[in-house]
């Protein structure tokens, strides 16, 4: 659900803003947009999983549309939302929402400081990584409080020139499972780690959501 279209960050291997640019979305990418009308999808009473920053960073997010997306979050206990930042030295928020999940994207050991912003900066419930895409070995990682991390790689034409290893995908799983956080490898990671060996993990509360919608979709099929 993209709320929130632009980004200030300007990473240039951005998929949403050659999006954009593709589709003539927003005029500028480089400053964000807020859809406020799209809030209404929140009010189904069918649980779902929302990823709320797939065309936006949170970091970008003006402190008014923040205010209203949490409480439009706050009415709906039904749902889980996702939000992603790279900049988490630019936040700071403190909520007790208890569906709501405040993670970063690291793409490299370089940035691993992001991490610690986070927890530093966001009081949260519930926090998560996305190290997608992976660009070099993030070595040892310190996951204490994270809940969920997801691992991906390049795709795209810019995949020919960049490809991540199996080895780095291998010790960021292992770390995490030491401290019993699930984990999620995504699609574009088949070709480099095989598909019998795939790891797709949810946390607890994504996975009711998804249970919680097949019983929902059956009971509305058998009604008909």
């Amino acid at each position: 659900m993209n709320l929130v279209i632009g980004c200030t960050v300007g990473c240039p291997y951005c998929y949403a803003r050659n999006n954009v640019r593709r589709f003539h979305t927003i005029e500028d990418f480089s400053r964000p947009e807020f859809f406020p009308d799209k809030m209404r999808r929140m009010e189904t009473p069918c649980p779902h999983n929302f990823l709320l920053t797939g065309m936006s960073d949170l970091s970008g997010w003006k402190p008014e549309w923040t205010e209203q997306v949490f409480a439009k979050i706050r009415e709906n206990p039904q749902h889980q939302f996702l939000f992603l930042t790279k900049r988490p030295d630019l936040l700071r928020m403190d909520t007790d929402l208890e569906n709501a999940w405040f993670g970063v994207t690291v793409t490299r050991r370089s940035e691993l400081w992001r991490i610690d912003r986070l927890r530093e900066n966001v009081h949260a419930k519930h926090y998560h990584v996305t190290f997608e895409p992976l660009f070099d070995d993030p070595g040892e990682v310190n996951l204490h409080g994270m809940e969920w991390i997801v691992i991906g790689t390049m795709t795209g034409a810019q995949s020919r020139k960049v490809r991540t290893s199996p080895e780095w995908v291998q010790s960021l799983t292992e770390q995490a499972h030491a401290l019993d956080i699930p984990v999620f490898w995504k699609e574009d990671l088949v070709p480099i780690m095989g598909e019998e060996n795939m790891v797709q993990e949810l946390p607890e509360a994504y996975k009711n959501i998804l249970e919680k919608q097949r019983s929902w979709h059956k009971s509305t099929w058998t009604a008909f």
